[in-house]
């Protein structure tokens, strides 16, 4: 399996993440139609939860491996 960027994902959180695009990139699928769902519900508030996720991979702090377990490259 191909090794994931940390720099995409965390990208794609920040800017998509409302919509789960980073987990859906990652291989957390139902994290990901959580995200939807949550930002659905709240008309638009949970998007913040996307933004510090993507903020918090781009650090390191978060998520270090996609869902097969393979470390994010750098």
């Amino acid at each position: 399996m191909e090794q994931k960027s940390k720099m995409v994902a965390g990208l794609l959180g920040i800017f998509l993440g409302a919509w789960g695009i980073h987990n859906f990139y990652l291989g957390y699928t139902k994290r990901a139609i959580i995200q939807i769902v949550v930002t659905l519900v709240t008309c638009g508030g949970g998007s913040i939860w996307g933004v510090v996720e993507g903020i918090l991979i781009l650090c390191g702090k978060y998520v270090t491996a996609d869902a097969n377990g393979t470390p994010l490259k750098d």
